[in-house]
């Protein structure tokens, strides 16, 4: 973990941290002005909390970031892609959240991504020969529709990216041992049920993995951070530990300058 400013704590992928023109975190719970259920860096306005103290700790994060833009999604747990692309200027406030998409990818310098999440998986990707980046939604609906393969194909068909060349990183999410489907059945499609164990848990994370590994992206090229977040309720916000809850931040953007700070 990293410590940032105000008391925040965020997660970083050793690979991206290699690369001088990335800069990226996932967000704890922790540092942030939102009281209980959603203490405290609950970065979701859809949650029942109250939105001045949402605003609050998205400035948090922003300040963090080095007061980039920083656009939010209004998340639906689709497949959509937005691609953005063109000046940072075309993109202000009043975008942010207006969006209806679950996965964000550009090449613009000093814009950053955000993913709001709590159980689902936020997934990174960065293209260091184009300097691109994405950053994903994928929950269980997310994983169905291979909202994850859809992305790397949007980088492809956009930029050139090659499969090949793109890291990615999976973050603190659901895992194996938590995320049981007593539905599946009717929930998820025949060619997943060989993630299933016998107790009707789904490994999403190997599903992740698979879905970049069909795509071309390179096995030693994906960095799982293999933290469940039912069972890290205390570190990261959890649907499935409390239901009622907020949503913490994944955050990824290119910078046109050497990193300093997250």
């Amino acid at each position: 973990m990293v410590r940032g400013k105000k008391g925040t704590l965020h997660l970083e992928f050793n690979p991206f941290r290699a690369l001088s023109f990335v800069v990226h975190g996932i967000f704890t719970r922790m540092g942030g002005q939102s009281a209980a259920p959603f203490g405290s860096l609950n970065v979701g306005l859809s949650t029942g909390d109250d939105r001045q103290m949402v605003e609050k700790n998205r400035q948090i994060i922003a300040e963090t970031l080095g007061n980039s833009p920083c656009i939010y999604l209004n998340q639906v747990h689709s497949d959509t892609v937005l691609v953005l692309q063109g000046s940072r200027d075309e993109y202000t406030r009043d975008t942010v959240g207006v969006q209806v998409a679950d996965a964000l990818v550009t090449n613009i310098p000093n814009l950053a991504l955000a993913i709001q999440v709590a159980d689902c998986q936020p997934v990174l990707l960065v293209d260091p020969v184009k300097k691109v980046v994405a950053n994903i939604h994928s929950g269980w609906k997310g994983s169905i529709s291979n909202i994850i393969g859809k992305s790397v194909d949007a980088m492809y068909e956009n930029f050139g990216s090659n499969p090949k060349d793109i890291l990615a990183g999976i973050g603190p999410s659901l895992g194996p041992c938590c995320s049981e489907f007593i539905n599946y059945t009717q929930e998820i499609p025949a060619h997943l049920w060989q993630y299933k164990d016998e107790k009707d848990h789904f490994d999403f994370w190997r599903i992740s993995q698979d879905q970049l590994i069909n795509k071309g992206v390179a096995p030693e090229n994906i960095t799982l951070a293999g933290v469940c977040t039912k069972c890290s309720a205390d570190a990261f916000f959890s649907y499935r530990n409390n239901n009622t809850t907020g949503r913490f931040a994944a955050i990824i953007k290119i910078t046109s300058t050497s990193k300093t700070g997250l």
